[in-house]
């Protein structure tokens, strides 16, 4: 691993892990993120970063989608087999399939790599917002509708006493839903809950999440016990009764 950014006194610096073999781009990346206060560092291949972002706290990963040794998407499944960490993807290929396979794994954003180096800033503030308590999610009370109860005190959910693993996205989405809960939630305002920015989002991701959550609830799409599909509005978190 490659350490491209030095490190502060300041403990509280966050520490991103970039996994790409373009160490052109790594450098890039540590260029832009250093002086706004971000330590970088670097892995160039998938095992490499597979040790890496499973063996250090971070505050995010950016990961590439075409690595040597083993994909992106291989070493994502290893990273969320033991950790949460935000992940945002990179691809080169830019496919909409690319970006299904991600969010599907448990990645929380995705970048073309044609990105600007401002919107990679949003993004990944974005990403780590999300996944950090903040002081009014604090102050909010936890959300229990039937067997499902979402604490965003401590960003946890539990679905019928077990614990439920979800990527900070899938969170935030479960916890839009049970609140709204008995009334529908367009996707376009799920967007607008869970992202917090303006510019495009890739349209599906609202639906790829969605079906994270059923499996993870065991809720299949046929016959939904939880989160019903309301054709052409939106979603809708089922009461129990």
């Amino acid at each position: 691993m490659t350490t491209l950014a030095p490190m502060s006194p300041h403990a509280a610096l966050p520490r991103v892990l970039v996994i790409d073999d373009d160490r052109k781009l790594c450098r890039l990346i540590r260029d832009y993120l250093g002086p706004l206060g971000y330590a970088v560092s670097a892995a160039h291949t998938g095992p490499e970063g597979v040790a890496a972002a499973t063996g250090e706290p971070w505050h995010a990963v950016i990961l590439d989608v075409m690595l040597p040794g083993c994909d992106g998407f291989e070493v994502l499944r290893q990273i969320r087999a033991q950790s949460r960490v935000p992940v945002l993807m990179l691809t080169a290929r830019g496919g909409e399939s690319d970006r299904i396979a991600g969010l599907e794994g448990g990645a929380d954003d995705y970048l073309p790599k044609t990105f600007s180096p401002r919107e990679l800033l949003a993004r990944l503030r974005a990403v780590t917002r999300r996944a950090a308590p903040s002081e009014r999610t604090a102050e909010r009370t936890p959300v229990v509708v039937g067997d499902v109860c979402v604490d965003p005190n401590t960003r946890t959910a539990t679905h019928a006493g077990q614990p439920l693993v979800l990527t900070p996205v899938e969170f935030d989405l479960l916890h839009a839903l049970v609140r709204a809960a008995g009334r529908v939630k367009t996707r376009d305002e799920l967007m607008a809950e869970i992202r917090a920015r303006e510019y495009e989002v890739f349209d599906r991701s609202i639906d790829v999440h969605v079906a994270a959550l059923r499996k993870k609830l065991g809720d299949p799409a046929p016959a939904p016990r939880y989160i019903q599909t309301v054709r052409a509005a939106g979603y809708l978190f089922l009461k129990p009764g």
